[in-house]
């Protein structure tokens, strides 16, 4: 787990849209980079906004191990199982195209390939792809590009999912927002399917008062639907589906769903909305125990501004990043380990939750007072 917190527009979402983009990159389906790069407006605005170089280049590194090298005894030392590295600038001939000023991927820390090499030094319509993207070209590290596109990202919208057939529009790549939720489960499979749906009216339980099971059905006409039995005063139970189940049962529903169904890194963009303060307190836990369970081992990236999201006392300060826009002289935002900081230390020490602490280093520097009064 790993949780991000600052203010608004301190750049959460944009962490966590660098693993999107290698998603996109990575992903077969994806369009490669030209496509990610496009989708996102242009490399002028992948660019911080801080940039005093309008030609500036783009560089991403990720590291990727089997466990956390820092903690691991006697592998402190040992390089990840796989590093990537990659640039990216502007064309200069003004057509829009990104070029790829360097790529880089290391096994166990030797080399296995670096560009651009003498033979695409000079070849731009070489430089408007990576490797990563090429089924030949990744063959040697294609266990690095297929955890890759892997990568997924969650912040369901109910009514995405309630209206998806009168909205009746594209649904996006990787289906971020849960409007082809429905179509996900019929794709599983009906053994998948029902193994996960068992765990998920498990939590549901647990967690919705009178909801009793989750089941996946198709109607008459072959529409997908998910129904809720739920418990009342008559002998038999009454069933709810989808349009009627409220927005924080979806959600969970949805939630649980991408935890059971990823198997690489999943982002999840606060996942504390529209749930009851006694299942958001206890959701780092859940998340917890559920990669536990899990054969395929997963990453989970979690941005919040839930103080009770973060008061989990199991939660640890290295499994805190927090943003600080403020600090940086060189403008930008500045990213830190809450086990860095003096407050968190000590708070570790004594065994007291996190999360207080954690949300006031996310506070605007500025107490925050809204008003329509304009200031003159």
């Amino acid at each position: 787990r790993q949780f991000l917190v600052g203010p608004n527009a301190s750049g959460k979402s944009n962490f966590l849209d660098v693993f999107r983009f290698l998603h996109d990159i990575a992903n077969p389906d994806g369009g490669g980079l030209q496509s990610a790069v496009s989708k996102r407006g242009g490399l002028s605005k992948i660019r911080s906004f801080h940039a005093r170089n309008k030609s500036a280049e783009v560089f991403i590194r990720i590291d990727l191990s089997e466990s956390n090298r820092e903690f691991a005894e006697g592998d402190e030392d040992k390089p990840p199982k796989w590093t990537y590295k990659i640039g990216i600038k502007q064309e200069g001939s003004g057509s829009g195209d990104v070029l790829v000023s360097s790529e880089e991927v290391l096994r166990d820390g030797c080399q296995l390939l670096k560009r651009p090499d003498t033979d695409g030094q000079d070849d731009k319509r070489r430089l408007r792809h990576t490797h990563l993207e090429q089924v030949n070209g990744h063959k040697e590290f294609r266990e690095m590009a297929d955890f890759l596109s892997g990568i997924s990202y969650f912040h369901l919208v109910p009514q995405m999912l309630r209206y998806s057939e009168e909205i009746q529009g594209r649904t996006l790549e990787g289906d971020p927002f849960g409007q082809g939720l429905l179509t996900r489960m019929y794709e599983a499979g009906k053994r998948t399917r029902d193994a996960r749906l068992k765990k998920i009216s498990a939590v549901i339980r647990n967690a919705i008062p009178n909801l009793e099971e989750i089941r996946f059905e198709q109607d008459q006409f072959g529409k997908c639907h998910i129904t809720g039995s739920c418990t009342n005063w008559r002998s038999g139970n009454a069933e709810q589906r989808e349009d009627q189940l409220s927005d924080g049962t979806l959600r969970l529903i949805g939630l649980v769903w991408s935890l059971l169904e990823n198997n690489s890194v999943l982002l999840l963009e606060e996942p504390e909305i529209s749930l009851h303060v006694e299942m958001v307190s206890q959701l780092a836990g859940f998340l917890y125990r559920a990669q536990r369970e899990k054969r395929a081992k997963s990453q989970v990236f979690i941005s919040t501004h839930s103080e009770l999201l973060l008061s989990d006392i199991g939660i640890d300060g290295e499994e805190i990043l927090v943003l600080d826009p403020y600090s940086n002289e060189d403008w930008g935002t500045k990213i830190c380990s809450g086990a860095d900081l003096d407050d968190i230390k000590i708070l570790l020490e004594i065994g007291e939750p996190l999360g207080p602490t954690a949300i006031q280093h996310a506070r605007p520097n500025n107490n925050i007072r809204l008003s329509f009064k304009s200031q003159n």
